[in-house]
């Protein structure tokens, strides 16, 4: 039978934080980003902020209206990796297959360890409080979904085991928004049909739920009633990547086209560099647009030919953006993604529309500024039309913070 731990960091930014920081340990502590450009939201909190219902993901002004007190420190995410990495070695002590799912999360298949699921979840817990100074909750399971309810279930700093025997108990009265994968939106659609927990869920009627969310239902289904049988990828197994985008926050609002092409130009360079290190071209680009009065929306367009050129991807997202806004408010945040990735080893269909050899120009060039940037920094050749204004295109996602967690499927 199979033994999965599911072993997640208990407010990891935050616990990184008061190790460096020993005078504000006992205090209520928020990591978040620059209130001064507008990125000011809470990432994480430890046990005291969280006394005061101060929530992830909300405002800094929010939460200092619950917490006045609240001390709130600047990200720094090359700590954050670093402990992320301590933490791997301390599971590859038991098993090979860890698979992480973000920074302060991993799942552990421990089947074939050589011990009790329970005891080597309590063992792991011990080490990583006692040799790193933070704290983990550990869910013990027969499958990776109910795993991560697990570690969830109980903290900080605890293990909780679910079974074939008990997980009627545990999982099912739990609400069904705790469930890995189900949104605000799923959730909202499934409450509408007279589900709350998880276990209603599971003995809702799965044609209905077909119906409803089409294959998304069999995957509902088969997630509540414990049967997720995906396997634990091994420590070295690198999955593949589906999209690549980056997205800001404009430190002040957008006011026309210029500024918009401002911002875009600096996204582009950054998801087309991170294209490019992976060997892959894309296929497809969307836009995100998210106005003044926080309404927001995406846009996407499938490429005729796909591509890795920085330019082309500018083009693209310019044309969204054009075609789909008429400024009647001015914008405070942009987002660009490219999906439908492929190797770029791939046979490839020229386009007969295109220059082949003026974009095959693009590429070295392309290529050759970022051996440039990657040496020298992203500021060290820039299009003049950014420097109109660096304030606003002063920033550069590419070294500031990039962190992806793999995705379940």
């Amino acid at each position: 039978m199979r033994t999965i731990l599911h072993s997640d960091c208990n407010g990891f930014y935050a616990s990184v934080e008061c190790l460096y920081n020993p005078e504000i340990r006992s205090k209520p502590v928020a990591v978040g980003g620059d209130a001064e450009k507008r990125h000011g939201i809470i990432l994480a909190k430890n046990e005291y902020a969280k006394k005061y219902n101060i929530k992830t993901g909300e405002a800094i002004w929010q939460a200092k209206e619950k917490c006045p007190s609240l001390i709130v420190v600047p990200p720094h995410f090359e700590r954050y990796m670093r402990f992320s990495e301590m933490c791997r070695r301390i599971y590859s002590d038991y098993t090979d297959r860890i698979e992480n799912f973000g920074l302060d999360e991993a799942w552990l298949d421990v089947s074939s360890s050589g011990g009790d699921g329970a005891d080597i979840a309590e063992e792991i817990r011990r080490r990583i409080k006692s040799e790193l100074g933070i704290t983990v909750s550990i869910g013990v399971s027969f499958n990776k979904i109910f795993a991560k309810l697990g570690s969830d279930y109980k903290k900080p700093d605890a293990v909780t085991v679910i079974t074939h025997e008990n997980y009627r108990d545990i999982v099912w009265p739990l609400p069904v928004g705790d469930l890995l994968y189900v949104g605000r939106s799923t959730e909202k659609k499934l409450k509408s049909l007279g589900v709350y927990t998880i276990g209603e869920l599971a003995e809702f009627p799965l044609p209905v739920l077909r119906s409803n969310f089409g294959k998304w239902g069999d995957i509902l289904h088969t997630f509540s009633n414990g049967m997720d049988a995906s396997e634990v990828m091994y420590a070295d197994e690198i999955s593949a990547i589906k999209s690549i985008g980056n997205s800001t926050t404009a430190v002040r609002d957008l006011e026309n086209t210029e500024d918009v092409k401002m911002i875009f130009m600096v996204l582009c360079d950054s998801v087309c560099r991170r294209l490019r290190e992976h060997g892959a071209l894309a296929g497809l680009v969307a836009i995100y647009v998210r106005d003044c009065n926080l309404v927001s929306f995406t846009r996407q367009h499938k490429l005729l030919c796909p591509t890795d050129i920085t330019g082309e991807i500018l083009e693209e997202a310019m044309q969204l953006f054009n075609s789909n806004y008429s400024w009647n408010k001015s914008i405070r945040s942009l987002g660009v993604s490219l999906g439908e990735l492929r190797s770029i080893n791939e046979p490839v269909q020229l386009c007969l529309s295109s220059d082949e050899h003026d974009r095959e120009r693009k590429m070295y060039l392309d290529r050759s500024l970022d051996l440039l940037k990657n040496r020298f920094g992203s500021f060290c050749v820039r299009p003049a039309t950014l420097m109109k204004d660096p304030m606003l295109s002063g920033f550069s996602p590419k070294e500031e913070h990039v962190i992806h967690p793999v995705g379940y499927f």
